[in-house]
């Protein structure tokens, strides 16, 4: 009732007329009122603009698991999501509801997932599997070894198309569940697949997009897109829109912001979009307009048309917390976009309140719900709480927890549990105050309520192991690994590795092995073997014996095995054991290497023995301790054997006895597996009971004093000591995890049989003892198998390098014990060789030697290349003709000797591609180079009347799968190395190398370009002294490197190299630069030679560093304008 002025002053006072909602209608909008004229609450609605996009709802999948699909369902109201461990999960409706949820893949991600009408299609690596909505699986489809499949297209008919990264797509027929055809495409692949009425689109990760015949996959067009990498494209109508990546400089892409847009009535492209983000996801959203939505990886949206300019206001940001976008997808209605990130999350956007996925969609099957009455919630947010509200079985007879008194109860403190290394590492301190980025690696609120003592799971420590190498070094692993100790890797910059410090790693003069070819966990072995130089002819025999001749000759520089792994690789036997790894097993840490390089140790032994037909000896047997060794050497075995009396076969026992001990090979290794719990608590009780033994007998007995060494040990020692800190006196904490002895004395009685037992390191056997036989064994060689989770693991190798050794690498007579990892190389103590820390580094090999066994043994290098390798060789090509022939071999009477020209040049193919990863900037880095294999080799006589003529013009015949000829730059066509079609002088990579050492041991001088870098690839070692790079001789510090055909153009007035490489031309080219060097220091010395080289250098940047076509723009060289230098 409203109080009016003067109708009854007991009333309260009447309000503004204004403010009165009777009165005025205004303020009773978005007001309801019940029938007795009381306000009801209205619920909230959202509120959009028409045609603008924003967040509807956001859901967590898996919390820290990345999402890589999030497509929607084509014929129910479902969201779908795939992410990396594999998991399939379903969202109902617009609120999000979740609908169902399976595993798809066992371990691969899911990398597109389509609907049908009766299931879903997961895609994955190498495999394809349908499943209803439900999660049942209908079928589930294996691709061949070797598919990389990224990408599925549904076609007419129930049929659907698989691309990836490899050279074929597949045809599929989803009714038989088949592969019908198999297409073939050029590599990389095809990433990407789009469908219109008239064309089927791939794009690969070159930056093209190809358009193909819908029912023959002919090829009709191909649009050249982006210099570096294809992203994402899309169709619609008569336009074809793409966005990626463009070429910075060398082995760099950046992200182009011009969206590339293209006619498909005209093949033409049209005016590039310019837009506000960086583009990584691009889709037609056809409502009214074409609009074009693009997505950047940080979450920015952008909607614009692809004819008209992008406007700076149309740009919104998916709120991700810091995370990047990883799928991106639009439904069919056009009314909803979803995106997922790497923390789990999935996003839905919408332009209005009530979405709907599809025009018209069928009804979703639910479960029944639940007719059994549930228990009544427990509000555990309440903190007295009885817990008595639980229903428990009755127990009469047993003791309860609560009975205890408390007198007889002691508090346990919770230990906090240790605080994240990248925390500590980003960490910046202000006072006493430290701050930090969340890493948002621990689950929050969740603190475990025990922090659990880490044990080592020997079947699944290297499970977690990432797929990229970046970054594995920043977490340590809680079980400190030395830095020496771990996994070794190489840097690749843009001038891959001119600039990586390998001293760094090696300050000694023996040589390492480089890590990132195939197979390379054997390099710890090849370092054992290097004392045995073998000059047999056989294969593999011989190639270790090459192997060892560069590691001989190298001065502390790290060599490759490629040549010994390559033909290693190609031997049946090997890979029937298991002894070939795959690169995703060897880089990911899942083989077992403890166990893989003792099966490689047992073959190389058999193989080198089948090869240099050595006399047999005794086999190398396993064990770790006295009565293991005994025990496998003098083996008792029972079998059924047949009796004369009885008639009949009976069980024997065969014992074997030992007559002598292992003297033709003068060593016995033992193989140490540790492979469980059990075996490594069997270590650490034995190191712990010898290391009690030795405390106990250093309190009783005084120390002794330390004997003065002699005056060459003694600066050896104390240089060693202050350069890498090593202590040499061995005290008792250094004997904490060793229990293995160091020296083993073997004997033969007729009473006992064979007898072994430990003996002191440093004492002789006296005349007695030597009477009756028996030796002593010291350990020389420790191949430990370092455990790390983060980078799966590695084998190094403790070596003690002898007297002999010692002198022919460094002069000086010591012996020493080195670590071997790859291409680090430090001297160790002897008691860190025999330590062992099964928490993470874990025996896998001993070997011991007899004493003093150099004195009974030939042990100098023996040189089998005679000049006899030089002259005429039959080929390996059926087709060869002599009338074809290239070179002249060299007459006896044209023998070089040492100090004569050679010009030398290599040409090489590729066997696998380069691996890098692509990071969100643009940038990008090398995780494992290119592997290269040498494809034809010339040698060119560099005096005599011959002069110029090549001796030498060998193409080497592969029996490995080539992946690119690179025909521009080497000259090398399909075919050239194959000998059934091949029209060229075709030999074996090892007779080629006899020809090349031939001529090294010579003393001859390689005249070439870019030899250092041929050499370094695979072919061999040469001595500096003997190299002679044009690269370097027309090179200034701190400025670029010169090609040879600008060389020649600018100093020969010569044009090389037009349309593809040739090696004579290059050797005799290389020849003609080195003498134009001559003449140049001849004339006027160093001065002269810089001055010519800063005019060489003011050219090429006048020119670009481009030979001009012709001399009719004045861009003549200086010896065709005859310029005189003075």
């Amino acid at each position: 009732m409203m109080n009016f002025d003067g109708l009854d002053p007991g009333m309260e006072p009447g309000m503004e007329a204004s403010m009165d909602p009777w009165l005025n209608s205004v303020l009773l909008q978005g007001v309801e009122l019940n029938p007795d004229g009381l306000t009801v609450a209205v619920p909230e609605s959202v509120h959009m603009m028409e045609g603008m996009f924003s967040e509807l709802h956001s859901v967590h999948a898996e919390v820290g698991v990345p999402v890589t699909a999030t497509p929607f369902d084509l014929q129910e109201e479902l969201l779908w999501m795939g992410n990396h461990r594999g998991h399939g999960m379903s969202f109902f409706g617009p609120k999000m509801s979740r609908y169902s949820s399976f595993q798809a893949h066992s371990t691969d991600d899911i990398r597109q997932i389509q609907s049908m009408e009766t299931g879903i299609l997961f895609l994955s690596k190498s495999n394809l599997k349908c499943q209803t909505r439900g999660g049942l699986v209908m079928f589930d489809y294996l691709m061949e070894e070797g598919a990389d499949m990224h990408s599925l297209l549904m076609t007419e008919n129930n049929t659907m198309l698989m691309g990836g990264l490899q050279n074929y797509v597949l045809e599929f027929d989803l009714n038989t569940v088949q592969q019908t055809q198999k297409f073939t495409v050029e590599a990389p692949g095809v990433a990407i697949m789009r469908q219109s009425n008239r064309f089927l689109f791939c794009g690969n990760t070159s930056g093209k997009v190809s358009l193909c015949d819908l029912r023959t996959f002919k090829l009709e067009h191909e649009f050249d897109a982006f210099s570096g990498s294809l992203s994402d494209f899309d169709v619609h109508g008569n336009l074809l829109a793409a966005c990626g990546f463009s070429s910075r400089g060398m082995n760099e892409l950046a992200c182009d912001r011009f969206l590339m847009v293209f006619d498909l009535r005209m093949m033409r492209a049209v005016t590039p979009l310019q837009v506000h983000v960086d583009p990584l996801f691009l889709h037609f959203i056809p409502t009214y307009t074409s609009r074009l939505a693009t997505i950047s990886q940080t979450g920015q949206c952008q909607f614009c048309e692809p004819t008209g300019l992008a406007n700076l206001a149309d740009v919104f940001h998916v709120n991700t917390v810091g995370q990047l976008l990883m799928s991106f997808d639009v439904s069919s209605s056009k009314q909803a976009l979803a995106f997922g990130d790497p923390g789990g999350g999935v996003h839905l956007w919408s332009d209005a309140p009530e979405v709907s996925y599809n025009v018209y969609s069928r009804e979703s099957e639910f479960a029944m719900p639940c007719l059994v009455d549930s228990l009544p919630q427990l509000d555990w947010s309440r903190d007295l709480l009885p817990l008595s509200l639980i229903p428990m079985p009755f127990t009469s007879s047993e003791p309860l927890l609560s009975d205890w008194v408390t007198t007889q109860a002691t508090p346990s403190p919770r230990r906090a549990p240790p605080v994240d290394p990248e925390i500590l590492r980003t960490m910046k301190t202000v006072g006493f105050i430290g701050y930090a980025p969340n890493p948002r690696t621990p689950p929050r609120n969740q603190v475990p309520y025990k922090i659990k003592e880490v044990e080592l799971d020997f079947d699944n420590y290297n499970q977690g192991v990432p797929e990229s190498p970046i970054g594995r070094d920043e977490e340590p692993h809680l079980y400190m690994v030395p830095t020496k100790y771990r996994k070794v890797t190489i840097k690749y910059s843009k001038l891959g590795l001119e600039d990586f410090d390998f001293k760094h790693y090696n300050r000694t003069l023996f040589a390492g092995l480089e890590p990132h070819i195939p197979n390379a966990y054997c390099n710890c072995m090849i370092q054992v073997k290097i004392g045995n130089v073998w000059c047999c002819i056989s294969c593999l025999a011989c190639e270790l014996g090459f192997l060892f001749h560069m590691l001989h000759l190298s001065r502390g520089d790290p060599c490759q095995a490629s040549n010994f792994l390559r033909a290693f690789r190609t031997i049946p036997e090997a890979s029937a054991l298991g002894l070939i790894l795959a690169d995703s097993d060897e880089q990911t840490g899942k083989a077992r290497l403890g166990r893989l390089i003792q099966s490689w140790n047992r073959f190389i032994l058999t193989q080198l023995h089948q090869e240099t037909q050595e006399q047999e000896g005794p086999q190398a047997y396993r064990g770790t301790s006295r009565e293991s060794v005994i025990g496998s050497i003098c083996l008792e075995q029972s079998t059924q054997a047949w009796c004369e009396n009885c008639e009949k076969y009976q069980p024997t026992v065969q014992t074997r006895n030992i007559r002598c001990l292992p003297l033709p090979s003068a060593a016995f290794l033992m193989y140490c597996e540790v492979n469980s719990v059990k075996e490594a608590e069997f270590w650490k009780a034995q190191a712990e009971y010898a290391f009690i033994k030795a405390k106990k007998k250093e309190e009783i007995e005084p120390p002794k004093p330390k004997e003065p060494p002699q005056p060459h040990e003694w600066c050896l020692e104390e240089e060693l000591a202050n350069t890498e800190g090593l202590t040499f006196d061995t005290r008792v904490e250094d004997l904490r995890h060793i229990w293995i002895p160091l020296t083993l004395k073997m004997s033969i009685s007729k009473s006992q049989g064979l007898e072994i037992s430990s003996w002191p390191e440093g004492e002789e056997l006296s005349s007695t003892e030597e009477a009756e036989g028996a030796s002593l064994y010291d350990l020389v060689v420790t191949v430990p198998h370092v455990l790390d989770a983060r980078t799966g693991g590695n084998l190094v190798a403790h070596i003690k390098v002898g007297e002999t050794y010692h002198i022919r690498k460094e002069g000086v007579t010591h012996q020493q014990w080195y670590l071997f990892n790859d291409f680090l190389t430090e001297p160790i103590d002897k008691a860190e060789a025999a330590q062992f820390d099964v928490n993470w580094k874990l025996p896998a090999i001993l070997y011991y030697a007899k004493r003093n066994y150099h004195s009974k043994y030939d042990l100098h290098i023996k040189n089998p290349i005679k000049a006899s390798v030089l002259l005429t060789e039959s080929s390996l090509a059926r087709k060869q003709r002599k009338s074809h022939a290239t070179f002249i071999p060299l007459m006896v009477s044209e023998m070089h000797q040492a100090g004569d020209l050679v010009g030398l040049d290599a040409e090489f193919v590729t066997l696998n591609q380069e691996e890098a990863e692509l990071h969100s900037d643009g940038t990008k880095s090398t995780i494992k180079p290119s592997q290269m294999s040498v494809a034809r080799i010339t040698c060119v006589r560099g005096q005599g009347p011959n002069d110029g003529v090549p001796f030498i013009d060998d193409y080497i015949s592969t029996q490995e799968q080539v992946v690119d000829y690179l025909t521009q730059y080497s000259g090398i066509k399909p075919g050239d190395l194959d000998a059934k079609i091949s029209s060229k002088h075709l030999t074996t990579l090892k007779s080629t190398y006899l020809k090349l050492r031939f001529l090294i041991d010579t003393g001859v001088r390689f005249v070439g370009h870019g030899l250092q870098k041929d050499f370094r690839v695979g072919l061999t070692f040469v001595l500096k002294d003997q190299v002679v790079d044009t690269v370097y001789l027309f090179h200034m510090p701190r400025k670029r490197i010169i090609s040879l055909r600008f060389l020649a153009w600018y100093f020969l007035d010569l044009n090389i190299q037009g349309e593809t490489h040739d090696s004579i031309e290059d050797a005799r080219t290389a020849l003609a630069l080195y003498r134009k060097y001559l003449e140049l220091s001849r004339g006027g010395g160093n001065y002269e030679v810089r001055k010519v080289l800063k005019g060489l250098y003011e050219k090429g940047r006048k020119l670009d560093w481009k030979v001009p076509d012709c001399d009719t723009d004045g861009q003549g060289s200086p010896k065709s304008m005859k310029l005189v230098l003075h």
